[in-house]
């Protein structure tokens, strides 16, 4: 298994850090803080950080420092936040080497995703994303992300069951196929109980993709690609 992507956030707010970090660490990444800026020297020095998010908490000077001394190549990645009012430190952190340069107030979700970006150009991305119609499930750390805002956690069990459907698009599988390749997680794992395990499925999916056979099983027809 590929070592966890770690992130440092450095000087981020309280109000916004604690939701980030939980937000990453539930994707599958090490997430380490340091509020103060000798905290950061230390963390930063040890190196083995990915991605470093620097907060508006810390001087624009200190930030661009930190930059500078542990960025470009060969270092980490930096993430810089700024007031919307600053254009002239956003543009001096791009000409120093910043990955990205972001507005606060924050999207927790926005920056979560411009974190991915930058570690899938690493090669650092651990996500295994499938798109359904109503959202987007990240299998290795178990997430399905709706397009409303709300995330629910797929058990061991969905997870096997719902990697059986993609290995096998538009095939019909059988009850016995199902039990074989994806079995439940308790002993009950007989007929009308693979019922159940689908239409819990599909709710947690919020899919129609999964659809039901009468008389012979359950075909999963990927969904057309949306255009919008």
């Amino acid at each position: 298994m590929a070592a966890r992507s770690v992130i440092a956030l450095v000087s981020v707010a309280e109000v916004v850090a604690g939701d980030l970090a939980d937000h990453l660490e539930r994707r599958g990444h090490d997430v380490r803080q340091a509020r103060q800026h000798w905290e950061a020297e230390s963390l930063l020095s040890a190196g083995g950080i990915d991605v470093v998010v620097v907060g508006d908490d810390v001087s624009q000077a200190e930030g661009r420092e930190l930059l500078k001394r542990y960025g470009g190549e060969g270092g980490s990645d930096f993430i810089l936040i700024c007031r919307p009012a600053d254009l002239v430190d956003k543009v001096l952190a791009l000409e120093l080497g910043a990955a990205d340069v972001v507005e606060s107030p924050l999207n927790v979700r926005e920056l979560a995703a411009r974190i991915g970006g930058l570690l899938t150009r690493r090669g650092r991305n651990t996500q295994e994303l499938i798109v359904l119609e109503n959202a987007t499930v990240d299998l290795r750390s178990a997430m399905v992300m709706h397009r409303s805002g709300a995330e629910d956690q797929l058990s061991p069990g969905q997870v096997a069951l719902l990697r059986l459907f993609l290995a096998s698009p538009r095939k019909v599988l059988t009850r016995d196929d199902i039990i074989a390749a994806a079995p439940a997680e308790n002993a009950d794992a007989f007929d009308r109980s693979i019922d159940s395990r689908i239409v819990r499925l599909r709710r947690k999916l919020d899919t129609e993709t999964i659809t039901t056979i009468r008389g012979a099983g359950y075909r999963f027809d990927p969904p057309t690609p949306r255009t919008d």
